[in-house]
């Protein structure tokens, strides 16, 4: 049986029914009852609700689990202890083989959840588990398009002039997919997994312009700006505030590239593109708006 922490997040949304297709026999983690129907409408027999920083409800999880796929927490100010709890309670549990989501250059220690995955990459690698590291890049993100197709303008809340690499949350469930399923033949790696391309803002805008058919401007916004925009008060949330104001210095002040060579032999196929992912969304966005 494979454990699978925030299985009905963006990752687990898109890994599960890999997992089921393949006849894997999965136990799943979610936050709430709601998310746990939809996974066993989806053929998910075994469901854990609640919060997994709970260790007693960790260990239960993790009991009579041959492999473990986590996820930490987005933006949640308790990540590293989560992390390190996970590794603790899977090696307690005689878990053999611990598959973690990590992130592309975890050792870049200026980012807030970089440096707290790059503590738990280390803690694992001294469990005496088995492992698999996957590191995505920036994912391909829908949410980040909409104002581009509604309104024809590309916004970022750092330099539009710095190079990013990107990757689409499809291609990293397959991954994810591929390693559980075949456990052995990934024990010890670290994989870095980033589409092929590196680009500017304004990339990115003139790619999406390709799509859509018609110009799409470019806009940098303030790190300030942008926190009000989906937090509200800041202040209220001053360790989410700190991550995102660290991704923004970051970002304005150097590149953020990955290579493609591991993802395209992991997948036996080309990644998805940036301009692939546009065409995908915009289908879905015309569909909707009509």
């Amino acid at each position: 049986m494979i454990l699978v922490m925030a299985a009905n997040g963006n990752q687990g949304k898109l890994l599960i029914p890999r997992l089921v297709a393949a006849g894997t026999k999965i136990r799943a983690c979610v936050r709430t009852e709601a998310s746990a129907q939809m996974l066993r409408a989806s053929g998910v027999a075994e469901v854990i609700v609640g919060d997994l920083a709970d260790t007693d409800r960790l260990a239960r999880a993790m009991h009579g689990v041959k492999a473990v796929y986590h996820v930490g927490p987005t933006l949640h100010p308790r990540e590293r202890e989560i992390g390190m709890a996970a590794v603790d309670t899977a090696r307690a549990c005689g878990v053999g083989h611990f598959v973690m989501s990590s992130v592309l250059h975890a050792i870049t220690t200026d980012l807030v959840q970089h440096e707290i995955k790059r503590d738990i990459e280390e803690h694992l690698l001294s469990s005496g588990m088995d492992f698999t590291i996957l590191q995505p890049a920036n994912y391909m993100l829908a949410h980040r398009l909409q104002p581009a197709f509604a309104h024809n303008v590309f916004r970022l809340s750092w330099s539009l002039d710095r190079y990013q690499s990107l990757v689409a949350l499809d291609d990293v469930a397959e991954v994810a997919a591929s390693v559980l399923t075949n456990l052995a033949h990934h024990a010890g790696a670290t994989y870095e997994l980033a589409a092929p391309g590196r680009y500017t803002a304004h990339d990115l805008a003139r790619i999406i312009a390709g799509v859509v058919g018609r110009e799409i401007a470019t806009e940098e916004i303030s790190c300030e700006t942008f926190l009000a925009q989906v937090l509200g008060n800041p202040d209220q949330f001053p360790y989410q505030s700190r991550l995102m104001r660290a991704i923004s210095a970051r970002y304005s002040a150097h590149d953020f590239v990955g290579n493609s060579n591991v993802l395209t032999w992991l997948l036996g196929r080309s990644p998805m593109t940036f301009e692939q992912f546009v065409g995908k969304e915009y289908s879905k966005y015309a569909q909707q708006a009509r």
